[in-house]
């Protein structure tokens, strides 16, 4: 699964232990001038939001159950000043739908 699999959740991973499960985005694509992967990434934390909130997630991982839910983003590259400015400005609004957002480059 890829972030351009915009209806697909990448990866979903327990941690009962802290008490929270990851819906973990996996981005591969470049961060360039054209910003297009803005509205690629805006598209695919809103497909993670509706999932969560609308109870889809307990219903296929019911383990998820009592579980906070925690976003990630996972890059292979690092943002661009833009990305940068988008993803400062998305963590605000995941947290008040109820949700944690993080994100990392790992590549």
């Amino acid at each position: 699964m890829t972030i351009e699999q915009e209806n697909v959740i990448d990866i979903i991973a327990n941690n009962e232990e802290k008490g929270y499960v990851s819906l973990v985005i996996s981005d591969h694509l470049e961060w360039d001038e054209k910003n297009e992967k803005l509205l690629i990434l805006q598209n695919k934390i809103n497909a993670y939001i509706t999932f969560a909130e609308s109870g889809q997630i307990y219903e296929e991982y019911p383990s998820a159950k009592g579980l906070n839910v925690n976003i990630q983003l996972t890059c292979m590259h690092p943002p661009n000043e833009e990305g940068t400015k988008f993803l400062g400005l998305v963590q605000p609004v995941i947290e008040e739908a109820g949700f944690n957002f993080n994100w990392e480059v790992s590549g």
